[in-house]
This record gives C-alpha cells, structure tokens and sequence, in this order.
C-alpha cells in the first residue's frame, strides 16, 4: 500500500516524464527523417538551377494520385529523371532560340485524343472547332489552370519536334561513308590463323588483387561511373513456424474431422460441437473455424492445387478430403458437387463503329455500315466455320484478332451481358451474331469447362506467439552483441550466416534478394549512420534483419563488389595474353600451333561487316589484321575477345567498283536514325547535375 500511495502522489510527475521522454523521441525523428535533416532547402540543381522542394513535392504527391500502386520513391524517381531532362532541354532550346507559334502550338494540342477527338470540342462534321475549344475554358475558368499546364507540356513538346528535326537535318552520311560501307560488306579475306585461347588456362591459375580491379575503374571512369553507393551486410533470422508449430495447426485442423465436447461457461454445460462433415451450416461452420472466408462458387479443375487436383475434383458430393498442404495453409475440403460449364472459351469478330470506346478500330463506319459488315462476316462463318480465324485476323477491331479473335476462358459475368447470355446460353460450336456498347460481335464457342464447388477450412502455417518471441530474443541479442563486438564472430557463434554485402545508392527500393527494403537503404544514407553502424529491422512475412554498414562509396565509381566480376575477368584475359604470348614463337604457324598445342585452322571469304570466325564468334581485330596483310605474310600476336590469335593471309579479294553507292549511304541513314535519342544521355553525361533527394524523406 505504501508503494501505491507513493506512485499516486508522483503520478503527476512520471506523466510529465513520460510526456517529455515522447516530445524527445519524436522531435529525434523529425531531425532524422524529415526537411529537418535536410541542408539544403532544393531537391537538387540542373547547372546551377534549383528545383525547389516544395514544387518537386507537390509534382511527386500528383504523380503517386495519377500511378496505380506506385509508392513515393517510385514517384520520386520518375519526377526528378522528367525534371532533370526538362532543364537540360530546355536550356539547348533557349541558346538556340526555339519558338512555338500558336497554330504549332494548336496542332500539338489537338494530337492528345482527349482534346483533337473530344466531342465537346467538335463541329457538326466532327471537325475540331478552336472556337468551341475556347469557349469551354471561359465558361470554367476552374479548368483554366489545367489547360496552361497542357500548354506548357505542348510548347515543350513541339520545341523537342524542332530539336529533333535539327539534329536529323545535321547529321548526313557522305558517298565515302558509303562506299567504305560496300567496301566492308563486299571485300573478302581468307587466312589460316592458330589461336591461343583464354579457356585453355584455369582462371584459377591467374590471381588479380582488389588493387588492380581499383586501378583499372579509375582510368576508365566513364565506364564505371556511378552515384554515392552504401555496402550492407546483413543477418536475417527468420521469423518462421517451428516443427511444433506445424504439427499444432495440422492437429487443431484434424480435430474439426469429428466432432468435439467443449464447456459452455453460460450454462454450465458441455456443448457437443458438430464436425465438419455433420455441420448442418456449412458456410458459418467454414467462417468459424477458416483463416479464408467461405467460397460458394464453382471451380475448375485447372484452378486447384496441382498436387491434390485429382482427388478434390473426383470427390463424391458429401466427401472430404484433407488435411493437406495448400501453399502457406493447412486445409480439408468438403465437395458439395458439380456443376458443368461454370467456365467458357471463345472467339470474337468485333465490328465496331462510331461513337463506341473501342482503340483499335481499323476503319471508321457508321452504326448501319458496321451493322451490314458484321452480317455479311457472320454469313460467311455460318457458311465455312474455318474461315474464322482468318476473318478474326483481317476484320476485328478487338486487340485478340492477333490471336484470331480467342479471349480465352473466362467466368459468368466477366463479359458484358449480351455477350455473356450469348456465351452461357449455348453450346460447344454455336456461332452467333450479339450486340453491345462496343460494337457487333460474331461469337464462336469454342470451349467449356465443368468445375466443382468445395466448402474449404484452411489454417495458415505461422510461428506461434512463443516462437516469434524466441525469434525476436535471438535476433535483439545478436544486435546487441554486434553493436561493440565483431559482427562475424557474434554471428558465427550464434550459427547464424552473414549475408554478402548488398551494394545501394540513395534512391534505391530494392535490396537484395528481400526486394523492396526502403527502410533499410534510408538509413544506410543518414547522416548519422556511420561505417559499421548496426541496426535491426522488423520484415513482414520475412524475420528480422540486422543490418551493418560496411562500407561508405563516394568515389564517383560502382561498388568494388559490383564492378569485380566484370573487371576481373578483363584483367585475368590480359595476364593470360601475357602468358600466351610468350609461348607464341616461331617463324611458322605450325611451330606456333604446337607451342600452345593447338592446330592451324582456316578461314575463308570472311568479310569486315561480319567478322565471325566459327566457334569463336566475332573477332573484328583479327579478321581486319588479316586484311591488312600482304599475302602469305604472318602476324604478331593478336589481343583479341576470346583469346590471342596469329594469322597468315592467304588471299584477299578486293570488291568490283561500282557506280552507285546511294543503297549503302541509305543503310547507314537507317542506321543513324536514332542519333537524336542519344542528345539526352549525352547532355547529362556532361551537365553539372545535384541530386539533393536523399535529404528528403522519399
């Protein structure tokens, strides 16, 4: 008693203690997740402009409304790569002085469907009418602000029509150019050559350092370039049902098999509980005792477990079967019978015509044009059904007439109504002409399916409480023993396994195998996160992670980890031609060939366009070494893909001249008609881009 008056007279004081200790923890949060980490009131600068925080914000929150499930890094990303390509753009706009006229700027506009196709904006002959156009926005002014963002994406696109049209015009291909290009396709080579290759020396006969890897990234920069990175290693426990565990759902899901006698506490009574197979309400009985809510419908074959599909299926009406697995649950089910043609399959020819929302129309007809057409390719179906698919193919307006009309199967009502009567109502192999919102429809039946309908318990296969909280304990005493102890050590001893660094930059979702793990990579970059910094994260339907910063990259360069298989191979093919090389004396190809006991090989009418030596693929070094020999002349060792080659020329045969290059300056045309894609990736290549973004809690 002397205590509790002791902890009601400071009452007073612990919930202010408490009050201040909760002020503490989330004013702590807000300087670690919010504008207040943040040192910079910009989200980045495209060559020294600022793009405001607040704007990017909003732009970001519009974007996440608009996408379907994308989350706010996503939206992010998308923002500052549009805002990124908007500055640089518009900057080459500006020193080129770009202007839109307003009919370009018009004609841009009317492009967008929802404005050139938009029936409030259309004349009596369907034509786009400015006037109308105009008048709608003065009579909601509201919309006003809508239609200047339209604009201004209109104005910006229409530039970019300009740009694009001035680089094309810029870049020409000379009748040099095309001739060296018939040169390469039509002159031939044949050698012999003997080849050293790469494979015949175990990699693990070649060692190459960390060092080396680092030296070689450093003097191919651009190569390797990349943002800040963070190395995380990690320790997942995982939070997962024991063997007991299992054994208690399956024993609580095999006792609902018969019936049982529980004390009622109301009464005072035992109550007798029916079992599954003598509930007299299957579906509240299946609601009582089933992680998944009743399922009255009737189900394919195809759809059930593929394991236990047989038996469920073939069920008599009344059976049950179970308990088996059913992906993470433990389940029996009853059959309560079968009904035939729950599902259908069948092909479609739509004809559709003005007015309906189909895309894809291949031409435009009036209601009775499309009307008299649908007939008349009904007619000829009922005539010769094989004609289907091929009609399907050239006629339809539907996005299946690649597939010949065939939609697949689907269920009662997943089709509009007339189409689905149409479908239900008849059997196997009916044709027949249907009319919907979206045209005229010749519909052929194709297929059925009878399906089954089963009342199912199922129990998920979860930790118990007891085992979460075991996983919990052990994973709270490995953070706190790695926090000033070894994570290595702490983890070998506790027989648990470190997982390989996972190499992030600042925006990444991704980690890893555990996929989209934000949390951790936000708390890789913050500022209070140092190298070996340790920290646990909670991960739904996964365990707990305990993470440890290894390593901190702002070198400009990937990750070491990253980069190591791919610059490893490289550096061991160099040592390797080394070591080739030096085997490679003598004056003849057969002293070669027996020096690196191989033997002399041919090839013949190789040409520089396509320089394929058989089984080794393309090897444009050797195949032009070769041409650049007189005849009967050897070669030096040859660096080459897939090994060190020496070559000898046979014979060279050099292509007639002709009059007329035109054919071949038109391939290289073709060839470079996407040079103007390449203007952005090059202007951020070399612009004086800040990316703020990882100060800010996206």
């Amino acid at each position: 008693m002397a205590v509790l008056s002791k902890i009601r007279q400071r009452s007073a004081l612990m919930i202010a203690v408490i009050a201040l200790a909760l002020f503490a923890f989330i004013i702590g949060d807000l300087f670690k997740s919010g504008s207040f980490n943040s040192t910079s009131k910009d989200v980045g600068s495209i060559n020294g402009k600022d793009i405001s925080f607040e704007d990017f914000r909003i732009k970001v929150s519009n974007v996440e409304k608009s996408g379907q499930g994308i989350t706010s890094t996503a939206a992010a990303s998308r923002v500052w790569d549009e805002e990124v390509s908007i500055a640089l753009l518009t900057y080459e706009f500006e020193k080129l002085g770009l202007r839109v006229g307003e009919q370009h700027l018009l004609e841009v506009l009317k492009a967008d469907p929802n404005i050139g196709q938009n029936p409030q904006f259309l004349n009596a002959a369907g034509i786009f009418d400015l006037a109308k156009f105009k008048d709608f926005f003065k009579s909601n002014p509201e919309l006003a602000a809508s239609l200047k963002e339209r604009e201004q994406s209109a104005d910006l696109n229409a530039k970019f029509q300009i740009y694009s049209t001035l680089i094309k015009a810029g870049t020409y291909t000379t009748k040099s150019e095309g001739k060296l290009k018939y040169e390469m396709e039509a002159d031939k080579v044949s050698f012999a050559y003997v080849a050293g290759l790469f494979s015949t020396i175990k990699d693990s006969d070649v060692k190459v350092s960390d060092a080396e890897i680092t030296d070689y990234m450093n003097k191919n920069k651009k190569r390797f370039k990349s943002d800040e990175t963070r190395e995380i290693e990690y320790v997942l426990i995982p939070d997962k049902p024991s063997a007991e565990d299992v054994s208690e759902i399956k024993a609580k899901i095999t006792a609902l098999l018969s019936g049982s006698v529980v004390y009622n506490q109301a009464t005072g009574k035992n109550d007798t509980l029916a079992s599954f197979k003598n509930a007299k309400n299957i579906a509240e009985f299946v609601n009582s005792n089933s992680d998944v809510p009743y399922d009255s419908t009737y189900i394919a074959k195809n759809r059930l477990p593929a394991i236990d599909a047989d038996k469920l299926y073939n069920m008599a009406p009344g059976e049950i079967y179970g308990p088996y697995v059913n992906g993470d649950y433990y389940s029996i089910s009853k059959s309560l019978g079968k009904k035939l043609g729950v599902n259908a399959k069948a092909s479609h020819i739509l004809i559709s015509f003005e007015g309906t929302q189909v895309p894809n129309q291949k031409e435009k007809r009036t209601k009775d044009q499309a009307r008299a057409k649908a007939e008349s390719i009904f007619a000829q179906v009922n005539a010769n059904p094989e004609t289907f698919l091929m009609l399907a193919y050239t006629s339809s307006d539907d996005s299946s007439a690649q597939q010949g009309g065939d939609l697949g199967y689907f269920g009662p009502n997943q089709m509009v109504k007339p189409f689905n009567d149409f479908v239900f109502n008849n059997g196997v192999g009916k044709i027949g002409l249907v009319e919907t919102d979206f045209g005229f429809h010749i519909i052929k039946i194709t297929d059925k399916q009878d399906g089954v309908r089963l009342a199912t318990i199922s129990q998920k296969i979860q930790p118990s409480e007891a085992t979460s909280d075991k996983v919990f304990t052990e994973a709270t005493k490995f953070e706190m023993g790695a926090a000033d102890k070894d994570f290595n050590q702490i983890a070998k001893s506790m027989n648990l396994t470190v997982n390989p660094a996972v190499a992030v930059t600042a925006m990444e979702e991704n980690f890893g195998s555990l996929g989209n793990q934000r949390a951790i990579v936000r708390w890789a970059f913050e500022n209070d996160t140092k190298v070996n910094s340790i920290k646990r994260f909670e991960i739904a339907n996964a365990g707990h992670v305990i993470a440890r910063l290894k390593s901190i990259d702002d070198s400009g360069l990937v990750a070491l980890s990253q980069a190591k298989p791919y610059v490893e191979g490289i550096l061991k093919n160099k040592k390797k031609t080394e070591m080739i090389k030096v085997k490679m004396a003598g004056s003849s190809l057969e002293t070669i060939a027996k020096a690196v006991s191989t033997t002399v090989q041919q090839a013949t009418d190789l040409t520089l366009d396509n320089p394929t030596l058989e089984n080794a693929g393309a090897e444009p070094r050797v195949v032009g070494t070769a041409f650049a020999l007189t005849a009967n002349k050897i070669s030096a060792p040859i660096e080459a893909n897939t090994g060190v080659y020496v070559v000898k020329n046979i014979k060279t045969v050099k292509a007639i001249t002709i009059k007329d290059y035109a054919p071949y300056v038109a391939k290289l045309k073709a060839q470079s008609g996407n040079d103007a894609s390449r203007v952005l990736p090059a202007l951020k290549d070399v612009a004086e881009i800040k990316d703020n973004r990882k100060q800010f809690n996206f």
